[in-house]
Protein backbone atom coordinates (compact mmCIF):
# COMPACT_ATOMS: atom_id res chain seq x y z
CA UNK A 1 0.00 0.00 0.00
CA UNK A 2 1.37 3.45 -1.34
CA UNK A 3 1.98 5.93 1.73
CA UNK A 4 -0.33 8.90 1.85
CA UNK A 5 1.09 12.62 0.64
CA UNK A 6 2.47 14.30 3.62
CA UNK A 7 -0.34 16.90 3.14
CA UNK A 8 -3.31 14.50 3.19
CA UNK A 9 -1.91 12.58 6.08
CA UNK A 10 -1.65 16.09 8.07
CA UNK A 11 -5.20 16.84 7.14
CA UNK A 12 -6.44 13.24 8.11
CA UNK A 13 -4.57 13.65 11.49
CA UNK A 14 -6.10 17.26 11.95
CA UNK A 15 -9.69 16.24 11.19
CA UNK A 16 -9.39 13.28 13.21
CA UNK A 17 -7.82 14.84 16.16
CA UNK A 18 -10.98 17.76 15.33
CA UNK A 19 -13.38 14.93 16.47
CA UNK A 20 -11.41 13.70 19.07
CA UNK A 21 -11.52 16.26 21.29
CA UNK A 22 -14.89 17.33 21.26
CA UNK A 23 -15.09 13.68 22.47
CA UNK A 24 -12.90 14.21 25.34
CA UNK A 25 -14.13 18.01 26.39
CA UNK A 26 -17.48 17.72 28.13
CA UNK A 27 -20.45 18.71 26.63
CA UNK A 28 -21.36 22.62 26.49
CA UNK A 29 -24.72 21.37 27.06
CA UNK A 30 -23.31 19.58 30.61
CA UNK A 31 -23.03 22.28 33.82
CA UNK A 32 -21.40 24.51 34.33
CA UNK A 33 -22.58 25.69 30.99
CA UNK A 34 -20.52 28.54 30.13
CA UNK A 35 -17.16 27.14 31.65
CA UNK A 36 -17.91 24.04 28.98
CA UNK A 37 -18.65 26.01 26.06
CA UNK A 38 -15.54 28.43 26.89
CA UNK A 39 -13.05 25.25 27.48
CA UNK A 40 -14.41 24.14 24.04
CA UNK A 41 -14.28 27.42 22.16
CA UNK A 42 -10.53 27.44 23.50
CA UNK A 43 -9.69 23.84 22.04
CA UNK A 44 -11.72 23.62 18.95
CA UNK A 45 -11.56 25.08 15.43
CA UNK A 46 -8.14 26.78 15.41
CA UNK A 47 -4.82 26.33 15.28
CA UNK A 48 -2.32 23.75 13.01
CA UNK A 49 -2.19 21.07 15.68
CA UNK A 50 1.91 20.35 15.59
CA UNK A 51 1.59 18.51 18.89
CA UNK A 52 -0.65 16.18 17.72
CA UNK A 53 0.78 15.75 14.48
CA UNK A 54 4.37 15.13 16.23
CA UNK A 55 2.55 12.48 18.82
CA UNK A 56 0.90 10.66 15.32
CA UNK A 57 4.76 10.89 13.46
CA UNK A 58 6.11 9.16 16.28
CA UNK A 59 3.84 6.28 16.75
CA UNK A 60 4.29 5.31 13.34
CA UNK A 61 7.91 4.96 13.89
CA UNK A 62 6.10 1.56 16.19
CA UNK A 63 2.83 0.84 14.75
CA UNK A 64 0.86 2.45 17.44
CA UNK A 65 -2.55 2.20 17.99
CA UNK A 66 -4.86 5.20 16.74
CA UNK A 67 -6.62 5.24 19.45
CA UNK A 68 -4.08 5.53 22.04
CA UNK A 69 -2.37 7.82 20.16
CA UNK A 70 -5.78 10.33 19.67
CA UNK A 71 -5.89 9.98 23.74
CA UNK A 72 -1.79 11.48 24.15
CA UNK A 73 -2.55 13.76 21.24
CA UNK A 74 -5.36 15.11 22.78
CA UNK A 75 -4.07 15.36 26.08
CA UNK A 76 -1.10 17.49 24.83
CA UNK A 77 -3.29 19.57 22.93
CA UNK A 78 -5.17 20.58 25.74
CA UNK A 79 -2.17 21.39 27.94
CA UNK A 80 -1.37 23.81 24.96
CA UNK A 81 -4.61 25.30 24.50
CA UNK A 82 -4.70 26.13 28.48
CA UNK A 83 -1.09 27.41 27.97
CA UNK A 84 -2.57 30.38 25.27
CA UNK A 85 -5.70 31.00 27.07
CA UNK A 86 -3.21 31.68 30.26
CA UNK A 87 -0.83 33.27 28.08
CA UNK A 88 -3.16 35.75 26.55
CA UNK A 89 -4.58 36.83 29.51
CA UNK A 90 -3.86 40.82 30.93
CA UNK A 91 -1.68 39.71 33.81
CA UNK A 92 0.84 37.89 31.50
CA UNK A 93 1.18 38.80 26.85
CA UNK A 94 -2.36 40.45 27.36
CA UNK A 95 -3.20 39.89 24.01
CA UNK A 96 -7.06 39.94 22.24
CA UNK A 97 -6.34 37.72 19.27
CA UNK A 98 -5.29 34.08 18.98
CA UNK A 99 -6.09 32.06 16.09
CA UNK A 100 -8.20 34.38 14.38
CA UNK A 101 -10.62 35.02 16.89
CA UNK A 102 -10.97 37.08 20.26
CA UNK A 103 -9.32 35.57 22.84
CA UNK A 104 -10.70 33.74 25.96
CA UNK A 105 -10.81 36.38 28.15
CA UNK A 106 -12.05 38.86 25.73
CA UNK A 107 -14.90 36.78 24.82
CA UNK A 108 -15.89 35.32 28.39
CA UNK A 109 -14.39 37.52 31.18
CA UNK A 110 -10.82 36.62 32.62
CA UNK A 111 -12.28 34.94 35.96
CA UNK A 112 -13.79 32.34 33.47
CA UNK A 113 -10.38 32.64 31.31
CA UNK A 114 -8.42 31.14 34.21
CA UNK A 115 -10.72 28.38 35.24
CA UNK A 116 -10.29 27.53 31.24
CA UNK A 117 -7.04 26.63 32.14
CA UNK A 118 -7.20 25.01 35.04
CA UNK A 119 -9.88 22.78 34.09
CA UNK A 120 -8.01 22.41 30.73
CA UNK A 121 -5.32 21.10 32.25
CA UNK A 122 -7.11 18.71 34.69
CA UNK A 123 -9.05 17.63 31.51
CA UNK A 124 -5.70 16.74 30.32
CA UNK A 125 -4.54 14.12 32.85
CA UNK A 126 -8.12 12.54 33.06
CA UNK A 127 -7.70 11.93 29.21
CA UNK A 128 -4.34 10.58 29.25
CA UNK A 129 -5.01 8.39 32.44
CA UNK A 130 -8.17 6.25 30.58
CA UNK A 131 -5.30 5.05 28.16
CA UNK A 132 -4.69 1.26 27.65
CA UNK A 133 -1.06 1.17 27.98
CA UNK A 134 0.39 -1.14 30.53
CA UNK A 135 0.94 0.75 34.06
CA UNK A 136 4.93 1.27 34.09
CA UNK A 137 4.47 2.54 30.47
CA UNK A 138 1.08 4.86 31.78
CA UNK A 139 2.46 6.03 34.62
CA UNK A 140 5.83 6.94 32.76
CA UNK A 141 3.57 8.96 30.19
CA UNK A 142 1.38 10.80 32.74
CA UNK A 143 5.20 11.43 34.57
CA UNK A 144 6.54 12.97 31.26
CA UNK A 145 3.43 14.98 31.11
CA UNK A 146 3.49 16.50 34.00
CA UNK A 147 7.51 17.62 34.04
CA UNK A 148 7.31 19.11 30.72
CA UNK A 149 3.81 21.09 31.64
CA UNK A 150 5.16 22.16 35.10
CA UNK A 151 7.82 24.48 36.53
CA UNK A 152 10.36 22.58 34.91
CA UNK A 153 8.70 22.81 31.58
CA UNK A 154 5.95 25.11 30.04
CA UNK A 155 5.71 27.19 33.36
CA UNK A 156 9.31 27.54 34.29
CA UNK A 157 10.03 28.67 30.95
CA UNK A 158 6.58 31.06 31.17
CA UNK A 159 8.15 32.35 34.07
CA UNK A 160 11.47 33.11 32.72
CA UNK A 161 10.17 35.10 29.96
CA UNK A 162 7.94 37.53 32.32
CA UNK A 163 11.19 38.16 34.14
CA UNK A 164 13.34 38.72 31.02
CA UNK A 165 11.49 41.68 29.59
CA UNK A 166 13.34 44.42 28.74
CA UNK A 167 16.07 42.36 29.60
CA UNK A 168 19.92 41.90 27.31
CA UNK A 169 19.45 37.76 26.92
CA UNK A 170 22.20 36.11 25.70
CA UNK A 171 21.89 33.36 23.07
CA UNK A 172 22.01 30.22 25.63
CA UNK A 173 19.81 31.44 28.34
CA UNK A 174 17.29 32.71 25.03
CA UNK A 175 17.53 28.61 24.17
CA UNK A 176 17.35 27.68 27.84
CA UNK A 177 13.86 30.05 28.25
CA UNK A 178 12.80 28.32 25.30
CA UNK A 179 13.95 24.53 25.63
CA UNK A 180 11.13 25.09 28.88
CA UNK A 181 8.75 26.81 27.59
CA UNK A 182 8.36 25.76 24.13
CA UNK A 183 10.42 22.54 23.60
CA UNK A 184 9.55 20.74 26.64
CA UNK A 185 5.92 20.20 25.87
CA UNK A 186 6.90 19.41 21.77
CA UNK A 187 9.07 16.77 23.15
CA UNK A 188 6.68 15.51 25.56
CA UNK A 189 4.56 14.95 22.00
CA UNK A 190 7.16 13.07 20.04
CA UNK A 191 8.03 10.55 23.38
CA UNK A 192 4.64 10.05 24.15
CA UNK A 193 3.53 9.21 20.64
CA UNK A 194 6.76 6.41 20.47
CA UNK A 195 5.38 5.17 23.85
CA UNK A 196 1.73 4.86 23.03
CA UNK A 197 4.09 1.52 20.75
CA UNK A 198 6.18 0.79 23.09
CA UNK A 199 8.89 0.97 25.24
CA UNK A 200 11.65 3.27 24.36
CA UNK A 201 15.29 1.73 23.99
CA UNK A 202 17.98 3.56 25.30
CA UNK A 203 19.27 4.48 22.13
CA UNK A 204 15.73 5.12 20.59
CA UNK A 205 15.06 8.00 23.18
CA UNK A 206 17.92 9.79 22.62
CA UNK A 207 17.46 9.86 18.97
CA UNK A 208 13.86 11.02 19.72
CA UNK A 209 15.58 13.51 21.93
CA UNK A 210 17.55 14.85 19.52
CA UNK A 211 14.49 15.07 16.95
CA UNK A 212 12.66 17.14 19.56
CA UNK A 213 15.01 19.75 21.10
CA UNK A 214 16.15 20.55 16.93
CA UNK A 215 12.51 20.77 15.83
CA UNK A 216 11.18 22.53 19.30
CA UNK A 217 14.08 25.56 19.13
CA UNK A 218 13.23 25.71 15.37
CA UNK A 219 9.60 26.26 16.06
CA UNK A 220 11.03 29.11 18.35
CA UNK A 221 13.03 30.54 15.76
CA UNK A 222 10.62 30.69 13.30
CA UNK A 223 7.83 32.17 15.43
CA UNK A 224 10.58 35.00 16.00
CA UNK A 225 10.71 35.19 12.45
CA UNK A 226 7.51 35.57 11.60
CA UNK A 227 6.36 38.04 14.64
CA UNK A 228 8.41 40.38 12.64
CA UNK A 229 7.87 39.56 9.60
CA UNK A 230 4.14 38.70 8.96
CA UNK A 231 1.46 40.64 9.49
CA UNK A 232 -1.76 40.20 12.11
CA UNK A 233 -4.31 38.23 9.84
CA UNK A 234 -1.92 35.96 8.35
CA UNK A 235 -0.58 34.87 12.02
CA UNK A 236 -4.12 34.74 13.29
CA UNK A 237 -2.40 37.03 16.63
CA UNK A 238 -1.42 40.08 17.10
CA UNK A 239 2.21 40.55 14.93
CA UNK A 240 5.38 42.22 15.92
CA UNK A 241 4.23 42.18 19.93
CA UNK A 242 7.48 40.93 21.00
CA UNK A 243 9.77 44.06 19.62
CA UNK A 244 6.21 45.81 21.41
CA UNK A 245 6.62 44.27 24.55
CA UNK A 246 10.70 44.85 24.50
CA UNK A 247 10.56 40.86 24.53
CA UNK A 248 14.29 39.26 23.99
CA UNK A 249 13.90 37.29 20.75
CA UNK A 250 16.08 35.46 18.47
CA UNK A 251 15.84 38.00 15.96
CA UNK A 252 16.17 40.32 18.55
CA UNK A 253 19.81 39.05 19.53
CA UNK A 254 21.13 37.35 15.67
CA UNK A 255 19.07 39.71 13.59
CA UNK A 256 16.85 38.25 10.92
CA UNK A 257 19.06 36.27 8.47
CA UNK A 258 20.98 34.70 11.30
CA UNK A 259 17.67 33.66 12.37
CA UNK A 260 16.65 31.89 8.92
CA UNK A 261 20.02 30.20 9.03
CA UNK A 262 19.82 28.95 12.78
CA UNK A 263 16.77 27.82 11.71
CA UNK A 264 17.29 25.64 8.68
CA UNK A 265 20.57 24.53 10.80
CA UNK A 266 18.22 22.78 13.07
CA UNK A 267 16.23 21.15 10.41
CA UNK A 268 19.44 19.34 9.24
CA UNK A 269 19.61 18.46 13.17
CA UNK A 270 16.43 17.23 12.96
CA UNK A 271 16.74 15.34 10.14
CA UNK A 272 20.41 13.66 10.96
CA UNK A 273 18.48 12.80 14.64
CA UNK A 274 16.08 10.09 13.17
CA UNK A 275 18.55 8.81 10.67
CA UNK A 276 18.06 5.37 12.47
CA UNK A 277 15.08 4.87 11.82
CA UNK A 278 14.91 5.07 8.34
CA UNK A 279 11.66 5.26 6.22
CA UNK A 280 9.55 4.83 9.11
CA UNK A 281 11.00 8.21 10.48
CA UNK A 282 9.65 10.01 7.47
CA UNK A 283 6.65 11.93 8.99
CA UNK A 284 9.28 13.42 11.70
CA UNK A 285 11.69 14.50 9.05
CA UNK A 286 8.21 15.89 6.76
CA UNK A 287 7.43 17.60 10.21
CA UNK A 288 10.29 19.45 10.71
CA UNK A 289 10.15 21.20 7.53
CA UNK A 290 6.68 21.98 7.96
CA UNK A 291 8.09 24.01 11.15
CA UNK A 292 10.90 25.65 9.39
CA UNK A 293 8.56 26.78 6.19
CA UNK A 294 5.58 27.73 7.50
CA UNK A 295 3.80 30.59 6.94
CA UNK A 296 2.24 31.25 10.14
Amino acid sequence: MSTPAFGDWMKGVQSSMEQSLADFLPAESAPPQQLHAAMRYAVLDGGKRVRPLLVFAAGALFAAPAAELARAAGAVEMIHAYSLVHDDMPCMDDDALRRGKPTVHVKYGEATALLVGDALQSQAFLVLAEGDAEPARQLAMLRLLAAASGSIGMCGGQAIDLASVGLALSLDDLEQMHRLKTGALLRASVLLGAWCGKALTEAETAALDAYAAAVGLAFQVVDDILDATADTTVLGKTAGKDAADNKPTYVSILGLEQSRALAEKLRGDAHRAVQPFGDQGLRLRQLADLIVERQS
